[in-house]
């Protein structure tokens, strides 16, 4: 363990899973080991809502992470968990997606039912492999009926090994052409998701931190929530994205990999037109950013200057992202 590093300034950590702690069934580098050798407790939160806490803890366990099943928060269980704060226990909801949306609604004292009986006071829809249009249709049927509508997230895809597929944002869609209100989501960057995270360590959205490798959904769940954020460059975005983020979606940590969370993060300083971190600085120059020292400190300088000339005006989001690509 270790007592210092940038996870040791938080009393908590909510932790996404794809693209951070694993790509598929294969562990994304240094991942197990660092995830074991933080000394502050780790929620992992994922919009997966297809899957089980027991499955992803599985999964999880199976790959090294020292993890209980309790640690996992997925967009299931948090779904679940708003409506029986709600509904009478026991209350029929339309369970619409992957095993775990099943489950998590019966764990949280309501009882799941399916498209032929009774008339459901609410419908959860999250993703699964075998939804069917049938399935999307009673979601809309019993909606229209007058049933609570909750999305697990609003994912527009999901990754598969042949690329992009759609997630359950896209069905949500589907769904929502045939009816005349709005799905309540609750899966990141929606507030609810990192709410709950807080609430199962009992700590203050305020004392965390986040972690992810996607700005819409992880940071921004970040940013709207009150906790600090931290993105890490072994799944979909990178430097450049974040520089093109505008402020909702900005990270304010920025790390290579997980091993990222052991190590000390420098402050940020300013010398005229030059903003360091640690050995590395970097400026922006009619000719373009200039940047000293080639580690990720580089990277977070360079973010820093490029930052700041879009605050004050002088830059475009989409400029900022070229600069730093280039750069």
């Amino acid at each position: 363990m270790t007592a210092g590093g940038l996870a040791g300034r938080f009393a908590g950590l909510v932790c996404d899973l794809d693209g951070v702690v694993y790509a598929g069934d294969r562990a994304i580098a240094h991942a197990p080991e660092t995830l074991s050798a933080l000394n502050v407790p780790v929620v992992f939160a994922t919009n997966n809502a297809s899957r089980t806490p027991h499955d992803v803890g599985e999964h999880l366990r199976r790959l090294g992470v020292d993890t209980t099943d309790d640690a996992v928060l997925t967009s299931s269980q948090a779904a679940a968990r708003v409506l029986a704060r709600d509904l009478p226990s026991g209350s029929p909801v339309l369970a619409i997606g992957g095993p775990g949306v099943g489950e998590a609604l019966r764990a949280a004292g309501l009882r799941p039912v399916d498209s032929d009986g009774e008339l459901a006071v609410a419908v959860v829809q999250g993703f699964g492999h075998a939804v069917t249009a049938a399935d999307l249709a009673e979601a809309a049927h019993a909606i229209r009926a007058g049933a609570r509508w909750v999305a697990t997230n609003d994912d527009a895809t999901v990754p598969t090994e042949r690329g992009p597929a759609p997630g359950n944002g896209s069905l949500v869609a589907a769904v929502r052409m045939a009816v005349d209100v709005d799905a309540e989501v609750i899966g990141k960057p929606h507030p609810p998701m990192y709410q709950m995270a807080a609430e199962v360590l009992g700590i203050a959205p305020s004392r965390m931190i986040a972690v992810g490798d996607r700005l819409e959904t992880d940071i921004r769940g970040a940013v709207v929530t009150g906790m600090s954020g931290a993105l890490v460059l072994t799944g979909v975005h990178g430097p450049a994205d974040a520089a093109a983020a505008p402020r909702e979606l900005r990270p304010d940590f920025i790390v290579t990999d997980l091993r990222g969370l052991l190590e000390e993060y420098p402050a940020a300083v300013r010398d005229g037109d030059w903003y360091t971190r640690g050995t590395a600085r970097a400026r922006l120059t009619a000719d373009g950013l200039v940047v000293e020292g080639d580690d990720i400190n580089a990277v977070r300088a360079s973010l820093d200057a490029l930052w700041a000339a879009v605050d004050a005006g002088h830059l475009r989001g989409d400029e900022a992202g070229e600069l730093l690509t280039s750069g």
